[in-house]
């Protein structure tokens, strides 16, 4: 029973977490899995019963549960329609990667972008968006199409000018990235190395711009499973309660 209550309060802390991201920008949400503790065998099924006849079920007392893990849902969210040309989405599977300010990479589906002082694309943290778009001063538009080409309209100027490709990278195994929080990402040796796609190709979502990706948290279900470990932590306290009840007119027997 103490081992459910611990179980419990950390389902608790992830449906927490997941309510509390509800509006945040390319949010995923968690699941927590469970898994059963060891058993005392008390008596193995298939041993002998009597010098003619085998146990056919055995008796065995379970220990518990424990948390095995919380996985992650990259299922994608709802498109919102924001107008602002440095917003962007990834329609289907991947990764926009950001440069951190030590060089290495960091992977986000929050496509949140702005433009600093200097006209570098960047994110609300000022961390520059991979492999790093510039716009010029002048700069009356910006056109980034569906494989993540990057164009910029200037000022008496009827062609573009063409600042590179928006790259989508994607992993063999998305549920092995860690969380590093400010809605990114970073591999790990079961996430697989990143595999840098042009948007819309292999297994890679096209980019669309103007749009944002919202949470993927139902706060229908996220409500049904609060409701659900809440009774399972009542029912274990309770189940501790009478165990102690229990063992109390034991010690009371004279």
């Amino acid at each position: 029973a103490a081992t459910g209550m611990a179980a419990q309060d950390a389902h608790v802390a992830t449906i927490s977490n997941n309510i509390a991201n509800v509006n945040t920008v390319g949010y995923k949400q968690q699941r927590v899995e469970f898994e059963d503790l060891a058993y005392e065998t008390v008596v193995e099924s298939g041993s002998r019963s009597s010098t003619s006849s085998l146990n056919n079920v055995g008796v065995q007392i379970g220990s518990g549960a424990k948390v095995s893990g919380i996985k992650r849902s990259f299922e994608m969210g709802s498109p919102k329609l924001t107008n602002n040309p440095f917003d962007f989405m990834i329609n289907g599977e991947g990764f926009f990667a950001i440069q951190l300010p030590n060089g290495n990479l960091s992977y986000t589906r929050d496509g949140a972008f702005s433009v600093d002082n200097t006209g570098t694309l960047v994110t609300k943290h000022g961390y520059k968006v991979f492999p790093g778009f510039t716009f010029p001063p002048g700069t009356k538009s910006v056109s980034v199409s569906h494989d993540g080409q990057v164009d910029v309209y200037m000022a008496n100027q009827v062609e573009p000018i063409q600042l590179g490709q928006m790259p989508v990278f994607t992993f063999i195994n998305s549920a092995g990235l860690k969380s590093t929080g400010q809605n990114m990402f970073r591999i790990t040796a079961s996430s697989g190395q990143p595999i840098q796609n042009i948007a819309g190709t292999s297994n890679a979502g096209d980019i669309q711009q103007g749009t944002l990706e919202t949470s993927n948290v139902s706060i229908m279900t996220e409500m049904t499973n609060l409701i659900k470990a809440q009774r399972s932590y009542e029912m274990n306290s309770k189940v501790m309660g009478v165990a102690d009840q229990m063992l109390q007119t034991v010690n009371n027997i004279r």
